[in-house]
C-alpha cells in the first residue's frame, strides 16, 4: 500500500511539473494571474498651450485617435466622424473580432467618459495597455506601438483629452471571448524609463517615429491569429472588413509590387486626397485623419518607408480575393505570390 501511495505521489508531482513547465514555455502565467502593471502615481501633466496644440495634432492627425474613439456616419461617403461626437467612443465595427470591442468615451464626462480618470490612468492606458479599471486592453488599441511615444508627446495627448468638451455617450464595456480575454493579459507591459523622441532634423529617424505613432506597421504587416509573419514587415495583405467596406492593406515596401513607383509628391497627394492617381483608397485607410499631418511629417514618413527592406508581395484590391501563400490571407492578387 505504501509503495502504491508513493507511486501516486510521484505521478502527481510529475504531472504538476509537466503542467507548470508547459504553461511557462507557452502562454506564460499572465493569463492566470493578470496583466503586468505598474502602480499608478498622482502625477498631473502641466497644461500649456504648446502641449494642447501638440496633443490636438497627435490625437486628430498623427495617431488618428479620433478615428476609433468617435461615432461615424456610414451613410456618407468615407464614413466621416459625426460632428460634435469627436472622442466620445464607438463600438468598433470590424468583422472577425473576438467579441465586442469598444473604443471608450475619452471626453471628460464624469458618468460615461474619462472625467473621473486620473492623468496617470490615461497615460498608462495609452502606452501600457492597462485600462482605468485595471483590465488589459484589447491590442487593437495599438499600445504596443505607443510604448515608443515620447514622454512629452504622451503628456500632450493627455492634456488635449482633458480639453475635449464633455459628451454624454454611454457605451458597453468590451467583452472579449474565451480564451482571448485571458491571453491578451500577456500584452501589456509597464513603461518605467524615460522615453524621448528622435530629432526631427533626421528625416528617416523622425519618419520612423511618426510611422510608429500612426501604427502603420500594425495594419500593413500581415499576421496570422495576431502573430506577425517574419520578413513581411509593411508588406501588406491583411484583409479588413467593416460596415464601410473591405480592402486588403497595401504593400508599403519599396519593391516593384509595393510603392517603389511612388514619388514623394504622389505619396503626399495620396494621403491628402485619398487617391493614387485616379484610383481611390478604401475609407478603411484613415487618410481622412492623416491628411492633417504637415508636409514635413509626411515627407519624413515617405523617407523612412524608402529605407524598408523590399518585399515581393502583390496585393491588388481591384481583383477578387484569392489565397496568398506568403501572408496566408485572402486578398486580391494572392495567387500571384
Amino acid at each position: 500500500m505504501r509503495t502504491f501511495k508513493k507511486i501516486l505521489l510521484v505521478a502527481a508531482i510529475v504531472v504538476v511539473v509537466a503542467i507548470v513547465s508547459a504553461i511557462s514555455l507557452t502562454v506564460g502565467w499572465r493569463p492566470f494571474i493578470g496583466p503586468k502593471a505598474r502602480w499608478l502615481t498622482s502625477r498631473q501633466f502641466e497644461r500649456t498651450p504648446q502641449r494642447l496644440e501638440r496633443g490636438r495634432y497627435i490625437f486628430n492627425s498623427m495617431a488618428g485617435c479620433v478615428d476609433c474613439h468617435s461615432e461615424h456616419d456610414s451613410s456618407k461617403p468615407g464614413s466621416p466622424v459625426v460632428a460634435g461626437m469627436e472622442g466620445s467612443g464607438e463600438v468598433l465595427p470590424f468583422e472577425g473580432l473576438p467579441g465586442l470591442v469598444v473604443a471608450p468615451n475619452l471626453t471628460p464626462d464624469p458618468q460615461t467618459g474619462s472625467g473621473n480618470w486620473s492623468d496617470d490612468q490615461l497615460a498608462r492606458s495609452i502606452r501600457e495597455g492597462i485600462g482605468h479599471d485595471g483590465r488589459a486592453l484589447f491590442p487593437m488599441m495599438p499600445y504596443g506601438f505607443y510604448r515608443q511615444m515620447s514622454d512629452e508627446d504622451l503628456a500632450s495627448v493627455v492634456v488635449y483629452i482633458r480639453s475635449l468638451p464633455p459628451i454624454v455617450h454611454p457605451l458597453p464595456k468590451s467583452e472579449i471571448i474565451f480564451p482571448v480575454k485571458y491571453l491578451i493579459r500577456s500584452a501589456p507591459r509597464p513603461v518605467t524609463a524615460a522615453v524621448n523622441s528622435p530629432s526631427s532634423s533626421d528625416p528617416v529617424q523622425w519618419g520612423r517615429y511618426l510611422t510608429t505613432m500612426a501604427s502603420c506597421e500594425d495594419c500593413h504587416t500581415p499576421s496570422v491569429r495576431g502573430t506577425t509573419i517574419p520578413g513581411m514587415q509593411f508588406a501588406g495583405g491583411n484583409f479588413m472588413k467593416d460596415k464601410w467596406g473591405n480592402a486588403a492593406t497595401a504593400n508599403l515596401t519599396p519593391d516593384a509590387s509595393g510603392i517603389s513607383y511612388y514619388s514623394e509628391d504622389l505619396f503626399i497627394k495620396a494621403i491628402r486626397t485619398g487617391y493614387v492617381g485616379a484610383r481611390p483608397l478604401s475609407p478603411i485607410m484613415p487618410f481622412e485623419f492623416y491628411r492633417g499631418m504637415t508636409d514635413d511629417d509626411l515627407k519624413a514618413i515617405y523617407a523612412y518607408l524608402r529605407t524598408l527592406q523590399p518585399v515581393k508581395h502583390t496585393v491588388d484590391n481591384s481583383q477578387p480575393p484569392t489565397y496568398c501563400k506568403l501572408c496566408r490571407n485572402m486578398h486580391g492578387g494572392g495567387e500571384k505570390n
